[in-house]
């Protein structure tokens, strides 16, 4: 029943939040007059999107898969990485310098070399949102991995399970809350790397569409794009965190005192 109630209080709480957005924006544009090829209020953002809905699906489409299948590669790598440099200690003292100085290179000033490597298609756009994610990916796994408890280590040595047994029984589910934090900014991040390639170059997507509209000041449909990516985002951060919690069950919130206390009662 308690959590039944939370799930309706985080709903209100974000039905209400999203009024007084949209409440501070048009009255932002009301009070100083704000022009729409500036400024389009929120009711012609919104008629936009109800005008042409199949061409922002189509497009939508394009993105999403681009940002799905980022995720997928990005994940995959990560994890994969991360997995490497706890178990061979060469590739750890090669690699993870090399993984940090790589940081220094801004993502986004790979993008038009991504595009003369792999081509304007999708394949492009995966790789840019992969790469944008791989790196709190791969350095929370890495970081949970190393961090586990000694208790857990030294229990699982007694009962005498071996190195793989610790690993996939031990470490990995030690490493899955810290992992978890990594997934859950890759899913905010992973639109930023896909819309990123299409600015650079592509025939289709929402980055693509945004292009356009701007080039024809049309601003009202640029705003509309914008809305279904800032969607996206908050869609997939919180299916991602329900997706972890459900696979983390041990690992849960602190309840605040008021919770507690309803709880006892």
């Amino acid at each position: 029943m308690l959590g039944s109630d939370n799930r309706w209080r985080m709903v209100a709480r974000l039905m209400v939040t999203t009024l007084v957005l949209l409440a501070g924006w048009q009255l932002v544009v009301e009070l100083f007059d704000m022009p729409p090829f500036i400024l389009p209020p929120p009711g012609l953002v919104f008629s936009k999107l109800l005008a042409n809905p199949q061409l922002l699906w189509d497009h939508s489409l394009i993105t999403l898969s681009e940002i799905l299948l980022g995720l997928l590669l990005g994940l995959s790598m990560g994890i994969s990485l991360a997995l490497l440099m706890l178990l061979f200690n060469p590739v750890r003292n090669w690699l993870l310098p090399v993984l940090v100085a790589s940081q220094a290179i801004p993502v986004f000033a790979l993008a038009p070399i991504l595009m003369l490597w792999f081509g304007y298609g999708m394949s492009s756009k995966v790789v840019m949102a992969a790469l944008i994610i791989f790196f709190p990916v791969c350095t929370t796994c890495f970081d949970g991995l190393r961090h586990t408890p000694a208790g857990y280590l030294d229990l699982a040595k007694t009962l005498g399970a071996s190195p793989r047994q610790m690993l996939w029984h031990v470490r990995l589910p030690a490493a899955l809350p810290t992992l978890a934090s990594g997934v859950r900014v890759a899913m905010v991040v992973a639109p930023i790397g896909a819309v990123v390639g299409e600015w650079v170059g592509s025939s289709g997507g929402l980055g693509y569409l945004m292009l356009q509209a701007n080039a024809r000041m049309q601003i009202a449909d640029m705003f509309a794009a914008l809305f279904i990516l800032a969607l996206f985002s908050i869609s997939l951060y919180y299916i991602a965190d329900w997706l972890l919690k459900k696979l983390i069950p041990w690992h849960q919130e602190k309840p605040t005192e008021r919770q507690y206390l309803a709880r006892v009662e």
